[in-house]
């Protein structure tokens, strides 16, 4: 008797035979223009034109999006959880079911955003994998995705569905874009086209796209590199104003915005540790200590 499936999945079978794509949405249940972007992918996808088989999971938490979080009610981030274990929490259920699914594709997809607390500037990530094949079809994708920044990022952090293909031997890229809790149209129209475009460089399909010029693409091998959340945290609780905005170029030293008290007694101000490009900055307000702030694409390093 199979296990029942925890997340909904849609299968597109092409007309001829050829590659799996997996297109993954919703890993995080704030984050919306992922899931719609792969529910919009549902019907843009032509089978008839299409060269061996997509699967797409527009919300693989669905405990998370039910109750409108980031985490289901384990509070496990399934980000932090793969493979998983399909005796665990329903989290790590979730996970190693998700990690089945990508061991049964050949290139992976994990769109995301900054959920309710934060918004996230377009940007294409993948891991330098320690094979150069893997690797160079990885960066192929994430270029293919059309966004500003690409961005490879160290191999060696764990718990997510990039390291459970690095894993597998499965070449995967993610992807951020959006957030603040709502729907950011532009968001889903540009993840549905940078997935059709992907398709096409991996000639399951051809889509007539124009290649936007990237502005950045950087790759960084330093052992937690692509951890958004380990620079630019609070130093302490408060009301949180940012002065920057998405894209902008900042050098260290930098204000990145002020933390208020709640009379607004106490001003401080925050700065930036890092010379580079603002690719994330928290919308929510309200902080707490040592939650981040913003995330630094560097395009200097010393």
């Amino acid at each position: 008797m199979s296990e029942q499936s925890l997340f909904q999945t849609v299968i597109i079978e092409g007309n001829q035979p050829g590659p799996h794509l997996l297109i993954l949405g919703g890993i995080h249940g704030d984050e919306y223009e992922p899931m719609a972007a792969v529910r919009k992918l549902i019907t843009s996808i032509d089978n008839t034109r299409l060269t061996g088989k997509v699967t797409l999971v527009p919300v693989v938490n669905e405990p998370a999006y039910e109750r409108t979080s980031r985490t289901g009610p384990d509070n496990l981030d399934l980000a932090r959880t793969f493979p998983g274990s399909p005796e665990g929490t329903i989290t790590e259920q979730i996970a190693s079911q998700a990690t089945q699914l990508i061991q049964s594709a050949d290139y992976l997809i994990d769109l995301h955003t900054g959920g309710v607390i934060s918004n996230l500037a377009p940007f294409s990530g993948y891991t330098l994998h320690s094979d150069p094949a893997i690797r160079d079809t990885q960066r192929r994708m994430a270029l293919a995705l059309n966004l500003p920044v690409a961005w490879g990022t160290s191999a060696n952090l764990d718990g997510r569905s990039l390291s459970a293909a690095r894993d597998l031997g499965v070449p995967a890229i993610y992807a951020e874009w959006g957030g603040g809790s709502g729907c950011n149209q532009a968001a889903v129209t540009g993840y549905t086209s940078g997935c059709l475009s992907v398709m096409t460089e991996l000639q399951m399909l051809e889509y007539s796209i124009e290649r936007k010029p990237v502005l950045h693409h950087i790759e960084d091998d330093r052992s937690e590199s692509g951890h958004l959340q380990l620079q630019n945290n609070a130093p302490e609780t408060g009301f949180f104003e940012p002065a920057v905005n998405l894209m902008d170029l900042v050098q260290a030293g930098d204000p990145l915005g002020t933390i208020t008290s709640v009379t607004g007694d106490q001003v401080t101000t925050v700065s930036a540790k890092q010379t580079g490009v603002i690719l994330g900055l928290r919308t929510l307000p309200y902080v707490e200590q040592n939650e981040w702030l913003a995330v630094i694409l560097e395009t200097e390093r010393h």
